[in-house]
């Protein structure tokens, strides 16, 4: 009896030590999941809004090579988005030449190469901080524009209302707006290079005692064909970004007015850590 007691003792001692084993083992399992599940599902997420820009991106490519055209909109848009951004683009790219020009004075004179001055801002301005910051002052301008006006839309149903109307909403809404900010951005860049220069040629000039026509002379002899295009195959490209995420983040908004606000917002940031991102790469490509 007392053998018995004993073996039936140490069997409850084991099935308890297995249960908790087997408590432990969930224990860190829960632990585990929840310190990696947020990242497991960030990750799908990611993928998963990948996937479904690059679909956006196929359709509004083979939109923009089949009839109807709507030139309404493609004027309109030109319009809004091109000429109405040349101010901010002419005064950043004004005040951003002028103290690259403070900038390579300063570090250059302690290598006694002021003379670089001209040249570097010149290079500077075309390859890389033009398109750039073209691209992202446009970003902050149009393309949230783009996503609040298509998640207005949106959200108040008038996408459906065009659906029901047999208009394709990608080919009335975000074919026209592409195209525009795509073509409107490098003439855009193109004018506030010249704008950038000419804000670097008036502080050499005024304020570190270079003279006028040498500057000129080797700024125009220091740039190639190569920096112009490469700068301006940039700005199309920052511009077909730019209106892409307006465009996709609007159409895909939803849950009122605070949705469209995150819309804009997604756009704005999405657009210029890809306007980065793309600069990069083009730079690795180009030179």
């Amino acid at each position: 009896m007392k053998f018995l007691l004993a073996l039936e003792i140490v069997i409850s001692g084991i099935i308890l030590k297995f249960n908790y084993i087997d408590l432990l083992n969930m224990t860190a399992l829960k632990a585990i999941s929840f310190v990696f599940g947020p990242v497991g599902r960030s990750t799908i997420n990611l993928l998963q809004t990948i996937g479904k820009i690059l679909i956006f991106i196929f359709e509004t490519l083979s939109h923009c090579l089949r009839p109807p055209f709507y030139f309404k909109e493609f004027f309109s848009s030109l319009f809004n988005i091109g000429y109405l951004s040349l101010p901010v683009v002419g005064l950043t790219a004004l005040f951003t030449g002028g103290a690259l020009a403070l900038q390579i004075f300063s570090g250059g004179a302690r290598f006694n190469a002021e003379s670089v001055v001209p040249s570097i801002v010149a290079i500077g301005m075309v390859r890389e901080l033009g398109p750039v910051l073209g691209g992202l002052m446009v970003a902050g301008r149009v393309a949230s524009s783009i996503a609040a006006e298509i998640g207005t839309m949106k959200v108040t149903e008038q996408i459906d209302a065009l659906t029901t109307l047999s208009t394709h909403p990608i080919k009335y809404l975000t074919v026209p707006r592409v195209l525009a900010t795509t073509i409107s951005l490098p003439i855009l860049v193109a004018i506030g290079d010249v704008i950038g220069i000419l804000g670097g040629y008036l502080v050499a000039i005024n304020r570190l005692d270079f003279n006028g026509s040498v500057y000129l002379t080797n700024t125009i002899n220091f740039l190639e064909i190569g920096d112009i295009t490469s700068g301006l195959i940039k700005a199309s490209v920052f511009g077909f970004i730019v209106a892409i995420m307006g465009c996709y983040h609007g159409q895909n908004s939803s849950g009122g007015a605070q949705g469209v606000g995150k819309a804009t917002i997604n756009a704005v940031v999405s657009s210029s850590v890809l306007i980065l991102t793309a600069n990069y790469l083009l730079t690795e490509l180009f030179f």
